[in-house]
Parts: C-alpha cells; sequence; structure tokens
C-alpha cells in the first residue's frame, strides 16, 4: 500500500530549485501572490463573464418573448376556435329546437289524422251494427208477422173457405197467364 501512496505525497515535497511547481502548503505560500492572482482574475474575468452573463440573460428575454409571442399566438386560434365551436352549437342548439318542432307538429298532424280515421272506422261501425241490429228486428218482425197471419189463417180457415181461396188463386194465375200471351 506504500508504494501506491509514495508517489501523490512527494508532490508536495518536490524542492524548488529550478523547476516550476504547486506549493500545495497553504501556510508556506504567500498570501500577496494570491491577492493578486485572484485580483486579475477578477479584473479581467469579470468582462467575460458579465458578457457571458449578459448574452445568457439576452437568450433568456428573447425565448421568453418568443414563447410569450407563441402563446399569445395560440391563445388567439384557441379563442376563434371556441367562438367558431360556440357558434357551430348555437347552430345547432338552433337547428335541433326547430327540428323538434318540425317533428312535434308532424307528430300532432299524423296522431290528428289517426284520430280521424278511427273516428270515421267507429262511426261506420256503429252505422253497420245499426244496420244489423235493424235488419235482424225487421226479420224477427216480418217472421213473428208471418207466424201470426198464418196462425189467424189457420184458425179461421175452414175447408170450404180453403177450396175457395184455391181456386180464386188458380183463377187469378190463369188470368195472368192469358194477359201474358
Amino acid at each position: 500500500m506504500k508504494n501506491v501512496t509514495d508517489p501523490f505525497l512527494s508532490l508536495g515535497y518536490w524542492p524548488s530549485a529550478g523547476s516550476f511547481g504547486f506549493n500545495t502548503d497553504i501556510l508556506a505560500t504567500n498570501p500577496i501572490n494570491l491577492s493578486v492572482v485572484l485580483g486579475v482574475l477578477i479584473f479581467f474575468g469579470k468582462g467575460v463573464c458579465a458578457s457571458c452573463l449578459f448574452q445568457e440573460i439576452l437568450k433568456t428575454i428573447q425565448n421568453s418573448e418568443e414563447l410569450r409571442g407563441g402563446a399569445l399566438e395560440q391563445l388567439e386560434n384557441a379563442r376563434a376556435r371556441l367562438r367558431k365551436v360556440e357558434k357551430e352549437a348555437d347552430q345547432f342548439r338552433v337547428n335541433g329546437y326547430s327540428e323538434i318542432e318540425r317533428e312535434k307538429l308532424n307528430l300532432i298532424n299524423s296522431t290528428s289524422k289517426t284520430l280521424e280515421q278511427l273516428e270515421n272506422y267507429k262511426n261506420e261501425t256503429i252505422h253497420f251494427e245499426q244496420q244489423r241490429a235493424i235488419n235482424e228486428v225487421r226479420q224477427r218482425v216480418f217472421q213473428q208477422a208471418l207466424q201470426g197471419a198464418l196462425g189467424t189463417l189457420n184458425s179461421c180457415l175452414n175447408n170450404e173457405l180453403h177450396l175457395r181461396t184455391i181456386n180464386t188463386n188458380i183463377g187469378m194465375f190463369g188470368t195472368m197467364k192469358e194477359i201474358t200471351d
């Protein structure tokens, strides 16, 4: 282990005669030399650092202005899109309301026509049922009248009256035959 660290430890103990080197012993260095070197670095480096710092600040400000301009442009584009979308939404809303009103009127008209047709069908059905009932009543009245007439005829007719009626009818048929020939 001593072999590895020896070259590094011996750097601080090189003799200063005839060569240039760094004296790492802070207590042995001259504070005045250090202040002169630092002063020269500060004096000449100040302009370089200031101009570098100024250029960096200027670049940062320019970047910020460019970003601000881009952001403003994006904001205006977004506002324009928002206005366009709001117009379209209003148009859809107006179209939707008018479409709803149209559909409502169509539905009312359709329902009215359907109700009218149902009313007509109802009236026709009632009329048909009335005619059927009237016909049934007529048939029953006719049947009852016929049965009553037959009953009356059967009760009133005797054989002599029956033969006289038959002879009269035969005579009428004979006369009708002569008229038609």
